[in-house]
Order: C-alpha cells, then sequence, then structure tokens
C-alpha cells in the first residue's frame, strides 16, 4: 500500500480528500494534518510515500512546507501533488521548483485525483523495478519522466476540464455505454453539453461510440470509455 498524508486546513476538504485516496486501490491514508507545522512533524514521525499539499494553511503556507521538507534530508525524498484553490502562476512556479509532481486546482471530481494517485503508483512500480537491475537504459528513464497521466490533448475551445472529468467519470461508471440524452442525465449537463464532451472523447479516441438500434427510427450514437 502507498502510504499518503492529507494536509488541508479545512477538516470537511481533508475528510473529502481522505476519502478520495482510500477509495483508490492501492492507498491509504495514514495521517491527516491542518497546519504547516503539523504537516512537517506528520511527515517525520509517519514517513508517507505521498504528500497531498494544500497552499492556504494557517501558519506556514504550502510552498514553505515544500521547501522545508526539502531542505531536511530526512524528508527530501518525499513526494508531493500540491492541491489547492491558488491559480497564480508565481505559486505554481514554486510548487514546480520545489519539486512538486503535480498541481491539482480545487475544486475537482474524484476521477481527476485518482489519476494523479494512479499516476503516482505507476512511477513507484517503475522506480522499484530499477532500483533491482544495475542501471538504466534511456528507454527506462523514458518511461518514468515521460508517463503522464493520460489527458487526451488540449480541450476545444469551450469545454472545461472540471466538466470533461465529469462525464469521463459518468462513462468510466457506466461500462455499457451511455448516449448523450443519459450521458446528460447522469451529469445534470444540458444534452447538447454533454454531447460535446462525449464527441471530443470519440474524436480523441478516448471513448467508442456504438450503434444502439432501437424499435423504429435512426439508431442512437451510445458512448463507452476505453479503459
Amino acid at each position: 500500500m502507498i502510504r499518503v498524508l492529507v494536509v488541508d486546513d479545512d477538516f470537511m476538504v481533508a475528510k473529502v480528500h481522505s476519502g478520495y485516496v482510500e477509495r483508490t486501490p492501492g492507498f491509504t491514508v495514514v495521517g491527516v494534518a491542518h497546519t504547516g507545522a503539523d504537516a512537517l512533524r506528520a511527515v517525520n514521525d509517519l514517513k508517507p510515500d505521498l504528500v497531498l499539499l494544500d497552499i492556504y494553511l494557517p501558519d506556514l503556507d504550502g510552498i514553505a512546507v515544500l521547501r522545508e521538507l526539502r531542505a531536511d534530508p530526512s524528508t527530501v525524498d518525499t513526494d508531493v501533488v500540491v492541491i489547492t484553490a491558488a491559480r497564480d502562476v508565481e505559486t505554481i512556479r514554486s510548487a514546480m521548483r520545489g519539486g512538486a509532481l503535480h498541481y491539482l486546482i480545487k475544486p475537482f471530481p474524484y476521477a481527476a485525483l485518482r489519476d494523479q494517485l494512479e499516476h503516482f503508483g505507476s512511477l513507484h512500480e517503475k522506480l522499484n523495478r530499477l532500483s533491482a537491475q544495475t542501471g538504466a537504459g534511456q528507454h527506462d528513464v523514458d518511461a518514468v519522466f515521460g508517463g503522464r497521466p493520460r489527458s487526451g490533448g488540449t480541450l476545444p475551445k469551450g469545454l472545461t476540464e472540471q466538466t470533461a472529468q465529469l462525464v469521463r467519470q459518468a462513462l468510466r461508471d457506466h461500462p455499457d455505454g451511455l448516449s448523450a440524452t443519459e450521458c446528460a442525465r447522469v451529469t445534470e449537463l444540458s444534452r447538447p453539453s454533454a454531447r460535446r464532451y462525449l464527441e471530443h472523447f470519440s474524436a480523441t479516441g478516448q471513448a467508442e461510440v456504438r450503434l444502439r438500434y432501437g424499435g423504429t427510427g435512426r439508431p442512437e450514437r451510445q458512448y463507452h470509455w476505453r479503459s
């Protein structure tokens, strides 16, 4: 099991994110912290594999916590995914320079965090496998540095990642497929909006379209997520 520390000043948000982690196979929450000081102590005491780190904390901000982790030889190797409402470029740049693996902007659906956790788990497995070898070839290095979560590329104008995640999750939750009307009902989007996202997933190869024939009239397009 990959051990995760959740850091967020909001108790309810921390509870939600902890629930997301526990829903993801292979991951478990070993602790929760609500301040920067508590986060640093928890990393030292619990030795988590991964920290989900908020930026807006009541004492030290998340960037300061990240810098402290990197400055301490006992915590320098702790992996961090920043989870925050902060959208300013300087904070994003500081998180990147501090060695954060990724940066998730709140609010986000479970699928967005799950994708990052699964990516981390894949990296964890690849690096463990490499540690048993005498050395790494370029192919091995490319597999580690090049393996990012699949996103289907840049979304077309007018589509948002948050809504895309909502539709993506709906398709994953319905392996028998969804029509645009059914997807709209599940996601509480309008039918035209749902269809735009479904067609985008189809065009980028993330979803497969099959025709569903009824008793009369034209066949209905049914979308299936490609696992």
